[in-house]
């Protein structure tokens, strides 16, 4: 796994430092992959909600900075939720990012935060909306953009029902572009019953485009990736028994010593 940070750890940092500086500092702690997810790119992104944009070329300077790196793009829309257009300019500019900064593997992280009334547990529990994102993965792939999806409020197991549902309704070479972004612990904080590790290892690999690693101590959320409610030593050796080569992100509060925190956590999952 290529261990990595997020843009979204900096929010104390981002008002007084430039995301190229605060991606210097992560790299010196060791990481290898950054992800630069709106709300979070200071310099690098304009506007908010549906009139959010990318920055190009300050992204462009970030990863010109950088070239030992890799790095993908994240944003939230509300793609499970409502119809989006896929050659709208609001999807069409986070495609242009994605490609910006990912280099030969361009990678869309898209984050629908909306919560539903219970867990998907067959095809036809998925909301209409939802199957409007085989119109963007079409689209996407047309590009050569691998699109990963997150939904803190459905479990593993359901979002693996959603993409192989996606999957059926368009190529297979777009479909193969189109996977998920495992984080258990948001899992074990909605469903404190649910076993998330299990979850995540019944996934096939060719879904799991990137995955995000957090911890919470009693229910509440630690400053690193240790020793916690969810064994991450766990998710690391079920990632590492099916062959996972992708990034590993270290998604951690923002803290003043979130860079310590970070190195701890890279220090931990190696242990």
């Amino acid at each position: 796994m290529i261990y990595g940070a997020i843009t979204n750890s900096w929010r104390e940092q981002l008002p007084s430092s430039t995301v190229k500086e605060l991606v210097g500092q992560a790299v010196q702690k060791g990481a290898k992959h950054i992800e630069l997810r709106q709300t979070c790119l200071g310099e690098c992104e304009a506007g908010a909600g549906d009139d959010w944009r990318p920055n190009l070329e300050e992204l462009r300077e970030v990863v010109q900075a950088y070239p030992d790196l890799t790095f993908d793009l994240a944003m939230a829309l509300p793609c499970l939720s409502r119809k989006i257009d896929p050659l709208g300019d609001g999807f069409q500019a986070a495609l242009a990012g994605a490609k910006l900064v990912g280099g030969a593997e361009p990678h869309l992280r898209v984050v629908d935060p909306a919560p539903f009334n219970a867990p998907w547990d067959s095809p036809s529990d998925i909301p209409e909306a939802a199957l409007g994102l085989a119109g963007l993965i079409t689209e996407a792939s047309r590009q050569g953009v691998i699109m990963s999806m997150e939904n803190s409020k459905q479990p593993i197991r359901s979002m693996a029902i959603l993409i192989e549902t996606v999957r059926g309704m368009v190529s297979e070479p777009a479909g193969q572009l189109l996977g998920l972004c495992p984080d258990p612990t948001n899992q074990l904080r909605q469903f404190p019953d649910s076993d998330p590790l299990a979850e995540l290892d019944a996934l096939p690999l060719d879904m799991i485009k990137i995955v995000h690693f957090k911890q919470l101590r009693s229910g509440e959320t630690h400053p690193s990736v240790d020793q916690g409610d969810l064994d991450c030593l766990r998710m690391r050796d079920i990632l590492d028994a099916k062959g996972y080569k992708g990034a590993a992100i270290m998604e951690i509060p923002s803290h003043n010593d979130v860079f310590d925190n970070l190195e701890a956590s890279f220090q931990y999952l190696s242990s």
